[in-house]
């Protein structure tokens, strides 16, 4: 297959499709409407939505939804916002170009004025806020020293910021609906939490957690008294359980828990603080009621056929919700339901345009791993081929293995656009929750510890193994991609087993362990110990050798099959020296390699225009050496922000890359 620079769409010699291809500019470009809200009063309902070009935060009134009035201009765009309790600020925040600096900015709808509320050179956190206090928030910010979070109450009629506590310790910090600060955290030098109480403006000690349960295990938030606050907690229990601690009677009482997988919470009570119902997320979401009160609730949305939802916002009289539904084919709609009224109303869909192409499924099935350990992974197969039992064709197929980052999270069933993308193209995509992955409990996520490129990347192995075995996959036309850990693993299985797979797409992913940890981000610092439990310790040479052995920039020579790689130059986390030092290590043994570096994105990509530069480029890519579909490059590659193995960006240096032979 060669590639398509000017014609429709490429054409798979195996298959002929009966429709356009999904416009990378659909799935890729930003979203209609997102992060829908509600104002604590009812009178507002709020989105991000894009203005020119970029996304910023919208307003419309709650009864009358095409009285429309865009209220940020942020040239950069936003990604994120919140209301004040006092109904007339909206707040977000903001770095610059990805360099994950987070500063705080304010909206007035009153004034109409735009104000940034805390220091340019230093990183933002929002420890509290609530209704009690509406004209207050207190926030954390290590302008002082980047490793720790100092604590100050930020005042939102004044914008004032006044210093509570100077901290030198702690990496968090949990205060009651009152923001009164009543717990703190440290992790020590063996990886547990060890959480102190604040008292009479003492840090008493409070309680220790093991490092096996330290990812499972945390106050989630005080109810309405501040004598009980909930806890997340996996200690004595494989699998995280919601429970409630009295402090006044010194009880611990279990509400709620599951034997396969964490509990989440679904929704909270706007003012008691009270945990309505848990999410329970196997290989599938589903929801269990706690509260009665919603009961009714829940069951109209049920008798309704609505499905698969999320309670996003309630206002504080608890009349008005705001309710998004979702699905693995369809886009995410959002709709106003006010509780009286029993009354439910569609505002808008998130991807409005998406919503006349045909999608495909995608499809949970748990494998065994070789030391018999249970994989929830997804599947999704190309569309317009015929199959058996929802997960066999009839002939195998190329398959893209996308491993997600983190490693710490986990794939969930659901609209995934990057499935929808390849599958859209041709291809079958393989996503893996392999161990290390959080949600399956604790002995799952521990058995991923210090397994970095070893037992980690033996599931996604084993993954592919039975994609092969099973006829879905053609082991000759198998790809990996995937960014942060996802790009570290692909790099890990070009240079590690270079036999497996016929290409790889890296994002944003390590090369190199001990320069990884070595250079952390500053405010990181506090996790440090946390990181050597997870990943390895990088303390003795000894240790860095065994960091080396599972670093791909150790066996770049060996890589013999394509690789696309891209980076960001502000990225803080995964340093633009991680991407250019296996590039060196290849180039020096004459190895091609792709090499595209955004200057103005940091881990990843927030921005649109380069998120279509970059997946044109993927596209064209897979097609090469997949023999997927294509669509043309069109004017995706025009941008000034990219840089494509140190020259600018065309469609003829792309086609002169993509012809070097391994």
């Amino acid at each position: 297959v060669t590639l398509v620079a000017d014609s429709t769409f490429a054409v798979n010699i195996e298959r002929d499709y009966k429709e356009a291809l999904i416009p990378r500019q659909i799935l890729f470009g930003s979203l209609d409407k997102t992060d829908v809200s509600i104002s604590p009063n009812g009178q507002y309902i709020s989105y991000l939505a894009k203005k020119n070009s970029r996304q910023n935060v919208w307003i419309v009134d709650s009864n009358n939804i095409e009285n429309i009035k865009v209220v940020t201009n942020d040239p950069e765009g936003i990604t994120n916002y919140f209301w004040g309790y006092d109904n007339k600020h909206l707040l977000y925040q903001k770095d610059n170009n990805g360099d994950e600096n987070f500063r705080l900015y304010s909206y007035n709808l009153e004034t109409n004025i735009t104000k940034l509320l805390t220091p340019q050179n230093a990183k933002v956190k929002i420890y509290g806020r609530s209704a009690r206090k509406p004209n207050e928030i207190l926030i954390g910010l290590n302008n002082r020293d980047k490793r720790y979070h100092d604590v100050y109450k930020l005042n939102l009629v004044d914008y004032s910021i006044t210093l509570i506590i100077s901290n030198n310790t702690f990496s968090s910090f949990i205060v009651d609906r009152d923001l009164n600060i009543r717990f703190a955290t440290l992790i020590n030098n063996q990886g547990e939490h060890e959480y102190f109480q604040y008292k009479n403006k003492r840090w008493l000690f409070f309680m220790k957690v093991a490092s096996e349960d330290t990812l499972g295990t945390r106050m989630y938030r005080f109810d309405n008294t501040g004598s009980k606050v909930y806890l997340l907690d996996s200690r004595g229990l494989n699998t995280t359980a919601l429970k409630i601690l009295d402090l006044n009677k010194n009880t611990l009482t279990l509400i709620a828990e599951d034997p396969r997988a964490d509990i989440s919470i679904f929704t909270i009570h706007p003012t008691t603080m009270k945990v309505q119902a848990v999410a329970i997320n196997y290989d599938k979401a589903a929801y269990k009621i706690l509260d009665n009160t919603i009961k009714k609730d829940m069951e109209y949305f049920k008798n309704i056929n609505l499905n698969n939802i999320n309670i996003t916002h309630r206002t504080l009289n608890d009349q008005i919700w705001i309710l998004s539904s979702y699905s693995d084919t369809s886009t995410t709609k959002y709709y106003k339901y006010d509780r009286s009224k029993k009354q439910i109303k569609f505002l808008f869909s998130n991807k409005a345009a998406l919503e006349q192409y045909q999608l495909a499924p995608m499809t949970p099935v748990v494998i065994k791993s070789r030391d018999n350990l249970d994989l929830v992974n997804y599947i999704t197969l190309p569309k317009n081929i015929t199959l058996y039992n929802k997960i066999y064709p009839f002939k195998p197929v190329p398959l893209v293995l996308f491993v997600h980052g983190g490693p710490h999270i986990r794939e969930v069933w659901g609209m995934h656009w990057v499935h929808q993308w390849l599958a859209d193209r041709g291809y079958a995509v393989l996503s893996v929750n392999f161990r290390g992955s959080t949600g399956f409990g604790k002995q799952f996520f521990n058995a991923g510890n210090r397994q970095w490129g070893l037992k980690m990347q033996d599931d996604l192995i084993d993954a592919v193994n039975w994609a092969v075995t099973n006829k879905i996959a053609d082991p000759k036309k198998i790809a990996i991609m995937g960014g942060s850990y996802g790009g570290y693993a692909t790099l890990v299985g070009l240079s590690f087993t270079p036999k497996v797979f016929a290409c790889g797409i890296d994002i944003a992913g390590p090369s190199n362990l001990v320069t990884l940890l070595k250079n952390i981000p500053r405010y990181w610092m506090p996790l440090a110990n946390q990181l050597k439990v997870r990943v390895g310790s990088w303390d003795t040479a000894e240790q860095r050798e065994m960091l080396k052995q599972v670093s791909p920039l150790t066996c770049a020579s060996k890589i013999v099959k394509p690789l696309l790689i891209m980076q960001g130059v502000n990225d803080v986390r995964v340093k633009q020296a991680e991407a250019d030092q296996i590039v060196q290590e290849m180039t020096k043994h004459n190895i091609p390699v792709i090499y595209a570096l955004y200057k103005n994105e940091g881990h990843g990509f927030s921005k649109a225009t380069n998120r279509l530069s970059f997946f044109a480029m993927a596209e064209q890519f897979l097609a090469k050496f997949l023999g997927g579909a294509a669509e043309p490059i069109g004017l995706d590659l025009n941008n000034p922000n990219l840089i494509l193995n140190g020259k600018p960006p065309s469609t003829k240096l792309l086609i002169e890359l993509l012809d070097k032979k391994v």
